[in-house]
């Protein structure tokens, strides 16, 4: 089957990696016209060697057991673009014909699958499938919750890796968000309506602990008299100290929330997609700031990328490669003519001479910086 393709790759990847991490931010924005994004980091303890997967409607997919046999059997309804890992056919992340966008974040030590029984052995996937699952049978986020007793994640391991502990954020292009959590043994539903997640713990936690911040601002703080003593701020923006600056999921829970909250709204998704990029940037891990002490791994942001939910359009950076790429999705299926394919993610970064890229003496008097700049 198509998801059976590269298992070979992915013990030989996870293998290496003794205890990986993921560090992953998401967010979301909306735009003036309408259109809406979905943006999000991925960071592992090792190269997960992802790349762009174009999977049209028709596609048959299977699920994976602990015991290495099929789960569910379906046919995809919809077709879809996204990242996959270590040459799995599986979308980590991605968006269908629909508009319909999906992320999985890791969840660990907190996601609680059930055991796999006769009665929901012909409904059950892995974890990381669960994303080809929701992307290739739902059309919005109302029929996802409507639909999703008839999914059940279990504890497959990725070969090689073991337990992989995921929870999952969805978005649609009426602006719903949810957040799905493998919880008691179900997938317990969250509305998501500030569109940002992180990792453990739980979600409504990250909610809850969002009380601890409400002092936050954007606005500057105002001189403070202290008996005739009169205190300034130093600088702008005081009115965010206190902003958690580390890696952590908590602190990158409140950083999502701050950012997206304060962004000055698109006007069209476009500027939106450019937008979610720049807040994206706030979460990126330089290789060698997060290491592993028992293992000396460290972990970096891989890989960034932003769903366009109204024009149907994947885009992605990379680790080596900050140019922003886009996958047009009508256009992919098309061109991939029915069959699956494969788009390589990974590039070598392009640094373009502009030293003789002189204005002529018109250009750069009509040129609003150029103005500014001389004055």
């Amino acid at each position: 089957m198509f998801r059976k393709l590269g298992t070979a790759a992915l013990i030989a990847a996870f293998t290496l990696a003794t205890t990986p991490s993921f560090a992953c931010t998401g967010i979301s924005l909306d735009a003036k016209d309408g259109g809406l994004v979905r943006g999000r980091t991925l960071e592992f303890g090792f190269p997960l060697s992802s790349n762009a997967i174009v999977v049209p409607a028709g596609t048959e997919m299977n699920g994976t057991l602990p015991d290495g046999k099929a789960g569910i059997n379906y046919t995809t309804k919809f077709s879809m673009v996204g990242a996959n890992a270590v040459g799995q056919q599986v979308i980590i992340d991605g968006i269908n014909d629909q508009g319909l966008s999906f992320g999985l974040f890791y969840f660990p030590g907190f996601a609680e699958y059930p055991a796999v029984t006769f009665n929901n052995s012909s409904r059950a996937m892995a974890p990381f499938e669960f994303g080809a699952w929701v992307l290739g049978n739902f059309a919005s986020v109302d029929e996802l919750k409507a639909g999703i007793q008839h999914a059940v994640v279990v504890d497959t391991p990725a070969p090689g890796f073991g337990s992989s502990p995921s929870h999952y954020f969805v978005r649609d292009k009426t602006g719903k968000s949810i957040v799905i959590e493998p919880i008691g043994g179900t997938l317990k539903v969250f509305e998501a309506p500030l569109g940002v997640i992180t990792n453990a713990p739980a979600y409504d936690w990250h909610m809850t602990n969002l009380r601890n911040y409400l002092n936050l601002s954007v606005t500057s703080v105002p001189p403070l008299d202290l008996g005739g003593v009169m205190l300034t701020q130093l600088g702008q923006g005081a009115g965010m100290h206190g902003l958690p600056g580390d890696f952590t999921p908590p602190s990158r829970f409140i950083r999502a929330v701050a950012f997206t909250q304060s962004e000055v709204q698109a006007s069209n998704a476009d500027e939106a997609v450019l937008k979610a990029f720049h807040i994206l940037n706030q979460f990126d891990i330089p290789l060698g700031s997060v290491r592993d002490k028992a293992t000396g791994g460290t972990e970096l942001t891989q890989w960034t990328s932003v769903s366009d939910l109204k024009n149907l359009r994947w885009y992605f950076k990379t680790y080596d490669d900050q140019s922003i790429r886009m996958v047009d999705l009508k256009q992919a299926v098309e061109a991939a003519k029915g069959e699956p394919r494969t788009i390589k993610m990974e590039s070598t970064q392009p640094v373009a001479n502009a030293s003789t890229n002189f204005m002529s003496g018109k250009q750069a008097a009509d040129a609003p910086q150029g103005k500014a700049a001389a004055e």
